[in-house]
């Protein structure tokens, strides 16, 4: 079966974000003075195959142990879904 996974990493809460804070501080010399706090993260997408849709979120969580998230500073969240094949 074919699935694709969205990831989002994000710092842990604890963790200083000098990008965000970069960030914050552009968008309020822009105008936007309602915005209170910015915190920058990464989002994959990741296809991959698997037996079914708990071997795919098994594959994915070791992803994101070992290589796509930072555990010591970042937390990582994924959505798996069922995908249809690519055809070419």
């Amino acid at each position: 079966m074919h699935f694709l996974a969205r990831v989002f990493v994000s710092l842990k809460p604890a963790v200083n974000d000098p990008q965000g804070i970069t960030v914050l501080r552009a968008l309020q010399r822009l105008g936007f003075s309602g915005v209170q706090g910015v915190r920058v993260g990464k989002y994959l997408e990741v296809r991959l195959e698997a037996a079914d849709r708990a071997a795919a979120e098994r594959q994915v969580a070791e992803m994101c142990g070992k290589l796509l998230a930072n555990p010591v500073i970042e937390q990582s969240r994924f959505e798996v879904a069922e995908e249809a094949p690519a055809t070419h």
